[in-house]
């Protein structure tokens, strides 16, 4: 063999290692990548799992505090419905009530009057301006204790002709002008109770 053919020899022996050495590195960096990537990969899959076990927390949490709060609301809708309705008892119960009693109150303030009545029929005293006098004090008496109810008497002397509070039941023709439509006279006494009128007067107006 000659001298050139066992150089070539030898640099392809060199090369030949130099090769297998790189081929060996490789295969040795491509394990350590495998085994690095093989100790992450558990640790991506333990994230995750963390990562939706946080995510169910977070939404069984929520979902305890829209319960609280609808629980909240319907108890308070309860007690609401409840409150109104004893309201609605109450008023009701306070309205009958005020009826009777208004009728009681009424009727209490009146027996007076008629106690002055039934002294006046028993009294045996003939006098006329004696009897009359005594009428006169039962009259006014009796006025004054509607008007503690309420009640009034509707003012017509000389005033115009109201719709409101008078009905006309005769026309008097032949007035002077300043009678014209003005009240002539009062056949029946009209009355309001705390200013509602309960009773139309009855008059006759100037025409």
């Amino acid at each position: 063999m000659s001298k050139e053919n066992e150089i070539d020899n030898e640099k392809k022996k060199q090369e030949q290692n130099v090769a297998d050495k790189d081929s060996a590195n490789a295969q040795g960096t491509d394990n350590t990548s495998e085994a690095k990537a093989g100790k992450e990969e558990p640790k991506k899959e333990e994230s995750a799992k963390d990562a939706e076990k946080k995510d169910s927390d977070d939404k069984t949490s929520k979902e305890t505090e829209l319960q609280k709060q609808i629980d909240d609301l319907k108890d308070r809708y309860l007690r609401e419905v409840a409150e109104f309705d004893n309201y609605k008892k109450r008023t009701l119960k306070e309205k009958a009530e005020l009826i009777l009693n208004g009728g009681e109150k009424t009727i209490t303030a009146i027996l007076p009057v008629l106690d002055d009545l039934e002294r006046a029929l028993a009294d045996k005293n003939e006098d006329a301006k004696a009897i009359k006098e005594g009428m006169d004090l039962i009259y006014k008496k009796f006025i004054k204790t509607l008007e503690g109810l309420g009640v009034k008497k509707i003012d017509t002397k000389d005033k115009d002709f109201d719709t409101d509070n008078m009905e006309a039941i005769a026309m008097v023709p032949g007035q002077s002008d300043d009678k014209k439509g003005k009240v002539i006279d009062c056949v029946q006494t009209g009355y309001t109770l705390n200013e509602k009128v309960i009773r139309h007067a009855k008059v006759a107006v100037g025409q």
